[in-house]
């Protein structure tokens, strides 16, 4: 059988399944098999395929069916410029998260002239995505640190930081909280795409989500706002004079996150939509 009609009928049978994007899973999972990019397949269609191949095929497409996530099966996926391993460590990086990295980006680029070398905190950092983004595209010195409560998500950090080529640049810690710094005024910039769902809505989602994906990653409590309670507090102690923070937030939570900034002080309070419209991004600096 050629790769043409191998990704056809997995395409047909995906997608009779319920499978969604069907026609792009089928090919994203001969394009990992093929070690190639998806845009390279066109190549290759006229090949036969080897029965190992045809196997992996299977057991790719027996995995989507179940309900696991596509990225998941890949094992990989890309974000902004890397390609990170993905797993059930931890959340699969998504596009709305990307822009987050561009906020901060500017921000440091900004603050660079006048503070001299940054150091930047990713809070909840799973794959790495946020903090080695910011690592590989910020030109100039500067301290890269990413923690996280789960042990497993931080080994996942590593190991991508091992495969982008940026473990001399970043560095990750499992922690639980900010108490582990005890110098005040220390950091540039923290940033996180925290849980921030609601616990009774996480019981309601996707089940490709909600089956998979870590709930300590989605789960924000009752209001979604535990994180931001929590954590704006003890920003407020180890940030510089002007330190910033900048967090992913969950659709409509805008109004009851600034508020939040502004009760603990927070001042150039702003709250930024993703493409689709929706409230996302959250930020403030420090007096």
């Amino acid at each position: 059988m050629l790769w043409r009609d191998t990704i056809g009928k997995a395409a047909e049978f995906l997608a009779a399944k319920g499978v969604p994007d069907a026609q792009v899973a089928a090919e994203l999972l001969a394009a990992r098999l093929l070690k190639c990019s998806r845009g390279l397949l066109a190549s290759a269609l006229e090949r036969e395929v080897a029965e190992r191949y045809l196997e992996a095929m299977r057991r790719g497409m027996r995995r989507l069916v179940d309900g696991e996530p596509l990225q998941y099966v890949l094992g990989e996926w890309d974000f902004r410029s890397l390609t990170l391993k993905c797993d059930r460590r931890a959340l699969i990086p998504r596009p709305e998260t990307e822009e987050l990295v561009t906020r901060v980006l500017a921000y440091l680029r900004r603050r660079e002239a006048e503070e001299g070398p940054p150091f930047v905190i990713d809070v909840g950092t799973g794959t790495g995505a946020i903090v080695l983004s910011l690592a590989k595209e910020y030109i100039g010195e500067a301290v890269f640190l990413g923690t996280d409560v789960s042990e497993d998500a931080i080994a996942l950090a590593k190991e991508n930081a091992e495969l982008c080529g940026l473990s001399g640049r970043v560095k990750f810690a499992a922690m639980d909280g900010l108490d582990d710094f005890d110098e005040p005024g220390i950091v540039d910039a923290l940033v996180s795409n925290p849980p921030y769902i609601e616990s009774a809505v996480c019981e309601t989602l996707d089940p490709r989500v909600r089956n998979f994906e870590p709930r300590i990653a989605l789960d924000g409590g009752a209001t979604g706002l535990d994180f931001y309670d929590r954590y704006l507090g003890d920003a407020l102690n180890i940030l510089k004079p002007g330190g910033a923070v900048f967090f992913e937030i969950g659709e409509g939570q805008g109004a009851a996150v600034a508020q939040l900034m502004a009760d603990y002080g927070f001042e150039n309070i702003r709250i930024e939509r993703d493409f689709a419209g929706h409230d996302r991004y959250a930020s403030a600096t420090v007096q």
